[in-house]
């Protein structure tokens, strides 16, 4: 998908993504960097999609690797030797050299291992969503910004070529003014019950670690490794997993930023396990001389009315996009102006966004030149803050005037539980 680019050719283009974001020139935390100007990195959460992530930075130094399984650590160490152990990203913290770190464990413990790295002086690349909770979005956004580094979130699909042509298309009036984006996801976690037995931890999990920050509570192979997103207590369900994905191609193509409200509906809540589908209705505000928007999120096998029978076995999971002049629907990888038939013979505008170098390559260039990456904590932070928006309001019942500078539900006091974030003794952020 990518060719190589020069370094001067890199900024100028991606400097029009980074619009207002400055350029920052960060002090890399090794003072004597690496041969052949390769970064020291670290990474955080080695298996499953660690090891994704860890297998697309290999080409640069992994001096550090962390996990609380001692089965994946060790099997990560095999192929990385020079890099030295840990189970407690706390420790790994504390070692010197390290100029990037890599997070990819659950989303419970994104914040306080992203906000370490970042008080510390590294550039942080870490999974999608930013966080568990809003409001330790709000401070690994602020942090990031305070402390000047470079960051990613990881949303690889940002970083295709479909998104770009699909942005493109937008914000060149293909389809005319857009007040409605209807996205949906097949996806479907949740509707279980709290196991009532509590086997023994397996050997060579660290599971004190594992939990982190959150309460307390007994080891279940239903939570750990594997089966955490049907939980409130880890994560977010399916639009925690799929939301900064999916959300992210209508935030990037119209310039969203912050809901001013959001409504949610689904089955019967249950105190501790996700939904199995969910509706949210989200109201975005005018942006410059852009309308008002209407979104609305769909997952477990919900999908807009307005699909054809045909559209709707088709499309499981998408994007679509209501203009004055037609619509346009789009997935991971491919898109789509409708109805059809009115568009035969359309020519698309020239691409004017670059083709991406790659989603990890760019957040390391990035920390070598000081660019500011496209999918930085700014923008992201943005877009995952809206995400956990929508489990709030279903958490809660009812719609949410939201106010996003003070991070409150207006005239719902109720909403703060399930806003904020509340750690158990001995953890904090930073």
């Amino acid at each position: 998908m990518s060719t190589p680019l020069s370094r001067r050719t890199f900024l100028r283009n991606t400097s029009w993504a980074a619009a207002g974001a400055g350029l920052v020139i960060p002090r890399l935390a090794s003072q004597t960097p690496s041969a052949n100007n390769k970064l020291n990195i670290a990474v955080i959460g080695v298996a499953n999609q660690g090891a994704y992530n860890l297998g697309n930075v290999a080409h640069e130094n992994i001096v550090a690797l962390c996990d609380v399984d001692d089965t994946y650590l060790s099997a990560a160490a095999q192929k990385h030797p020079g890099a030295k152990t840990y189970n407690d990203f706390r420790r790994l913290i504390d070692q010197k050299g390290i100029d990037a770190i890599v997070v990819a464990t659950p989303d419970h413990t994104h914040a306080v291992a992203t906000v370490a790295a970042l008080k510390s002086g590294r550039h942080v690349y870490c999974e999608k969503p930013l966080t568990h909770t809003i409001s330790e979005c709000r401070i690994v956004r602020e942090t990031a910004i305070k402390h000047k580094r470079i960051t990613q979130i990881g949303t690889q699909i940002h970083a295709g070529n479909n998104y770009r042509r699909v942005v493109e298309l937008v914000k060149s009036n293909v389809i005319g003014p857009i007040r409605e984006v209807h996205v949906w996801v097949a996806s479907s976690y949740g509707n279980m019950e709290r196991p009532l037995d509590t086997p023994a931890v397996p050997a060579g999990l660290h599971y004190d670690l594992w939990l982190g920050p959150v309460p307390e509570r007994p080891y279940h192979p239903s939570h750990v490794p594997f089966k955490w997103r049907n939980w409130w207590a880890y994560g977010g369900g399916s639009l925690g997993d799929f939301g900064c994905h999916f959300m992210d191609l209508p935030h990037w193509a119209l310039d969203l930023r912050e809901p001013i409200s959001a409504e949610a509906e689904g089955p019967a809540q249950h105190p501790e396990s996700i939904p199995a589908w969910m509706m949210v209705h989200y109201e975005y505000p005018e942006r410059k001389n852009l309308p008002a928007v209407k979104l609305t999120w769909y997952h477990g096998g919900k999908q807009p009315s307005m699909l054809t029978p045909e559209q709707a076995a088709k499309w499981k999971s998408g994007v679509l996009f209501i203009g004055e002049k037609g619509q346009l629907f789009s997935d991971y990888g491919n898109h789509a102006l409708l109805p059809e038939k009115d568009w035969t013979g359309f020519q698309p505008p020239s691409p004017f966004i670059p083709d991406s170098i790659g989603h990890h390559k760019e957040w390391i260039l990035s920390c070598k030149t000081g660019q500011a990456t496209t999918c930085n904590f700014d923008y992201s932070g943005a877009l995952t803050e809206a995400a956990l928006l929508g489990n709030v309001a279903f958490r809660v019942g009812k719609k949410i005037n939201w106010d996003s500078k003070h991070l409150k539900a207006i005239g719902c006091p109720e909403a703060d539980v399930f806003i904020q974030h509340h750690y158990r003794k001995g953890w904090k952020l930073g």
